[in-house]
């Protein structure tokens, strides 16, 4: 691709040998949309280089594992404000605010369904069935190759399904479940979801706002026996 685009590191190179393997980098958890040749970077800027098998989807936009970025330093040189959106019934709302302002980060607040605005990065905090009805956040209803998550809800109820690196469901998550995960709409700033099957799930979620427990992940699950990076791996 003259040049452009990273094909080896280290020795491991893109290939077709058991699936389509690739590298990909992201930019504070924001997957790029150039080649590395064509990318300035900005004072504080996170880059991880991600080797992955991707027959589920050819793009994964947006990942948690740069945490706290974007919310520190944004895209591209350019800070943008936070905004944590809570639902009524959640009680974690204090506990993702505190966990941001331990990073650095000052957020804002408002109610479910406000304003998408380009500039602005959203945090929706709540179960899934308070969450599951807002703009661009149900499109974790569908597979990776439309939201980017190795996890998927189901339409009919809060059954939360986590899947595999090929896109298949490796096993379905337990009540007390909870999700933290990252999409991206389109012409917005990654909208990241705190949530869980129930309320349960969502305090072990916020619990998991953490570099420690967040770094290098596309997502990562709270199942009540502990948390998991997604996509699950399965033998054989």
């Amino acid at each position: 691709y003259g040049g452009g685009f990273i094909q080896s590191i280290d020795g491991i190179s893109g290939n077709s040998s058991g699936g389509r393997h690739d590298w990909f980098y992201f930019v504070n958890g924001v997957e790029a949309p150039t080649g590395a040749a064509n990318r300035t970077l900005a004072p504080g800027d996170v880059v991880q280089w991600d080797y992955r098998l991707w027959t589920a989807t050819p793009r994964v936009p947006a990942i948690v594992g740069a945490y706290p970025e974007p919310f520190l330093h944004g895209q591209n040189g350019t800070r943008y404000p936070t905004r944590i959106e809570c639902a009524q019934s959640t009680k974690s709302c204090n506990t993702v605010q505190k966990a941001l302002e331990d990073a650095g980060v000052a957020a804002g607040s408002g109610a479910l369904g406000a304003e998408a605005r380009g500039g602005v990065l959203r945090v929706e905090v709540g179960k899934w069935s308070d969450l599951r009805t807002l703009q661009d956040v149900d499109v974790l209803e569908q597979a990776p190759a439309a939201s980017g998550v190795f996890a998927r809800f189901s339409k009919q109820r809060s059954q939360l399904d986590l899947l595999d690196p090929h896109g298949d469901v490796a096993r379905t998550a337990p009540p007390g479940t909870g999700l933290v995960a990252a999409i991206l709409p389109p012409d917005q700033q990654p909208l990241w979801v705190v949530t869980g099957v129930d309320e349960a799930g969502v305090t072990r979620a916020a619990a998991l706002l953490k570099t420690s427990k967040l770094r290098n992940a596309y997502a990562v699950v709270a199942l009540p026996s502990g948390e998991q990076r997604l996509p699950l791996e399965t033998s054989g």
